[in-house]
């Protein structure tokens, strides 16, 4: 039997990666794990936890608004964005070194470099050149912004990792893309003062959400003051002077102190040697693998982003403990990418799980569509005209939930117990003799006895 240096060795210090390579050290594995920039990956280090930061920040100022009605008087309030960064930055430095003690304290190596394939077994950290060998070896490098590199000044632009990152607050942004990405950090910018401009291709921005949830974003971001240009694109950017210049695709041009795009992200396969290892990759770069992670070569596994699968940080962690089962344990287990629920930090925010009603309706012989739609107690002293949307899509034939949706605060909270309800198959009559919690927004989910329509065979009836 051949002898390797590690029975594990993890490219990517990512949320899948570290997990992965942590409980195999746990369990008495001799593990190695390389990431060439920061431990976390994006989610913690230029992703999720950090935007999240910034939408608390920018949350504030409709706060003071609100606080009027409410009796409170505050006085003159201003944003220091220097703060704000220091603040971030000391709290991911802190989640770095938790993701790093977790690996010290069950005994795998770290190594701060970037790794590449030298064969199927064989791994070179680039920092040094030392080459290691592992029985089993895991790709967790996730993805990377799409840098649009085909449009003319793409290098006058920043990506999401750069905007948490910025000297300066600039005074003025447009933002290209419809994603929750760009959809996330046009109500950032706006909410810190930043005159805010989104551009994107499609008819309506985040596609594949319920279009509800779509138009009532839409309509909420624009009586804020955020300008949204749908059916456009950027054409080409240029400096002019302190400004950059923007032309369109449809003729219109628009100058801004800073251009962002957001226009997906491409997995981080470039260089890392899957060719000389086996590996297969598909036309985007990304790791083929099968419905256990396991790519082209059967000891090499590829978690998270780095698969184009499901591009969430939960969903890489979930396949870090399939691979655990699979290969540690004894017990072959398949990640389950179904009814995942998710949040869009918006402002106002969205929390879905399951089908929308235009994929339900495509689905289904016939379904009930419960819908409510109200302003929720916090604003009727506030005076705040925003509304909340909660959604059921209803499978006619068996009342199964398959859908559940919700615009407004704290949806993304909800979406979370909607995750496991419909994850145990819950039906319609299972919502309706659940009590109510009163007053809660939430009630409304438990008390919308009669569907506000149904749609038959595509069709509204």
């Amino acid at each position: 039997m051949p002898s390797y240096d590690y029975d594990l060795f993890v490219i990517g210090g990512g949320s899948g990666g570290v997990r992965s390579g942590r409980v195999a050290a746990s369990m008495g594995k001799k593990v190695g794990i390389a990431e060439e920039y920061r431990y976390g990956g994006t989610c913690v280090i230029r992703g999720c936890v950090p935007k999240k930061l910034f939408v608390y920040a920018s949350q504030f100022h409709e706060h003071f608004e609100d606080s009027a009605g409410f009796g409170w008087t505050v006085g003159e309030t201003s944003f220091d964005w220097t703060k704000l960064i220091a603040a971030k930055d000391k709290e991911i430095e802190r989640l770095e070194g938790l993701y790093r003690k977790g690996l010290e304290n069950a005994k795998a190596d770290i190594f701060d470099s970037r790794a590449e394939l030298v064969d199927a077994h064989t791994v070179r950290l680039t920092k040094t050149g030392q080459t290691v060998t592992a029985e089993h070896i895991v790709i967790a490098t996730g993805g990377t912004p799409n840098p649009h590199a085909h449009l003319p000044g793409h290098e006058l632009c920043i990506s999401s990792n750069e905007a948490f990152h910025l000297e300066k607050l600039p005074k003025s942004i447009l933002i290209a893309g419809g994603g929750y990405i760009a959809v996330e950090f046009a109500n950032i910018f706006h909410g810190l003062g930043v005159e805010t401009t989104l551009i994107y291709r499609g008819k309506e921005i985040l596609s594949r959400f319920d279009g509800d949830l779509r138009r009532g974003l839409h309509n909420a971001m624009t009586a804020k003051g955020i300008r949204i240009i749908c059916q456009d694109i950027i054409a080409e950017v240029s400096r002019k002077g302190e400004a950059l210049s923007v032309a369109t695709k449809e003729g219109e041009t628009l100058h801004v102190d800073t251009v962002m795009l957001a226009l997906g992200r491409d997995p981080y396969t470039n260089g890392l040697g899957l060719e000389a290892a086996g590996v297969k990759t598909d036309a985007r770069g990304a790791i083929i693998v099968d419905e256990y992670s396991r790519t082209s070569v059967p000891h090499i596994f590829a978690l998270g982003d780095v698969t184009d699968r499901v591009q969430l940080t939960p969903v890489a962690i979930h396949e870090a403990m399939c691979f655990i089962e699979t290969v540690y344990k004894n017990n072959p287990t398949k990640p389950d990418h179904e009814l995942i629920a998710t949040a869009v930090f918006s402002q106002p925010e969205i929390g879905t799980v399951g089908l929308s009603e235009e994929a339900a309706a495509a689905k289904y012989d016939e379904i009930e569509v419960y819908r409510a739609e109200f302003r929720p107690m916090k604003a009727t002293l506030s005076g705040r005209q925003e509304k909340m949307l909660m959604k059921l899509i209803v499978n006619a034939a068996d009342k199964k939930v398959v859908g559940a949706h919700i615009l407004g605060h704290d949806a993304g909270e909800m979406a979370q117990l909607l995750g496991i309800t419909l994850k145990a198959g819950c039906t319609k009559d299972d919502f309706d003799r659940t009590m109510a919690v009163h007053p809660t927004a939430a009630e409304e989910l438990v008390t919308m006895y009669n569907p506000s329509y149904r749609i038959r065979n595509g069709e509204r009836v």
